[in-house]
């Protein structure tokens, strides 16, 4: 039997769930929470095999309570079951461990066979996020800048001209100039807004 936890803020949801889940013969829900917390306090007293976990949520949101269960409680596999598939809330996912990322719009078959493939220790994708996540994969390692370059262009997002920023980090403006032209180069623009808002779009600010 495959034990699993519901966590979701939407009692109704978790209603629904629970009625496609038990009526397999060999799955089971074991416990419902409706908030990061109460799942992370609930996984800990239940031991389940599986927790489905809601994305976003009250009193912490599902990504920081997949970090917190799987951190301590043992064997335990986390897939993501919520309406969102946006890049940022997939990856987040991913990256805190979870082993599957699913939709709600997902059919009582295919979410009783994902919760079976995760218990056998398989990574469950949907389609689209599937695409998304090799999407992200292929696309190129943003550009490294320096931390100098970096400074710079937080300054320029701040509206200081190169003599303003020259003053504030005590080095002359020709040098100031210097770092400008390197991060245009690194990031493959050719002015100052440009840089700032690629810089930020690839996380480096």
């Amino acid at each position: 039997m495959i034990r699993i936890l519901l966590v979701d803020d939407h009692p109704v949801v978790r209603h629904g769930l629970r009625g496609m889940l038990d009526a397999e013969p060999d799955l089971s829900v074991v416990g419902e929470a409706g908030s990061g917390d109460a799942g992370i306090a609930l996984a800990a007293a239940e031991r389940p095999d599986i927790v489905l976990m809601d994305l976003r949520m009250p009193d912490g949101d599902g990504v920081s309570a997949t970090e917190r269960i799987l951190a301590t409680v043992p064997g335990v596999r986390v897939m993501v079951l919520t309406t969102y598939e946006s890049d940022r809330d997939i990856l987040r996912a991913i990256e805190a461990g979870a082993c599957g990322y699913l939709l709600k719009d997902a059919s009582p078959q295919e979410l009783a066979d994902a919760v079976r493939a995760a218990a056998r220790g398989e990574t469950v994708l949907a389609p689209s996020v599937a695409s998304t996540l090799v999407r992200q994969v292929r696309q190129p390692a943003p550009p490294a800048l320096s931390a100098r370059e970096a400074e710079v262009l937080r300054l320029v997002g701040q509206g200081l001209t190169n003599a303003d920023i020259g003053k504030r980090l005590f080095i002359a403006e020709a040098t100031v100039k210097t770092h400008l032209l390197r991060a245009f180069t690194k990031l493959d623009v050719a002015d100052r807004t440009a840089a700032v808002t690629t810089a930020m779009r690839h996380g480096l600010l």
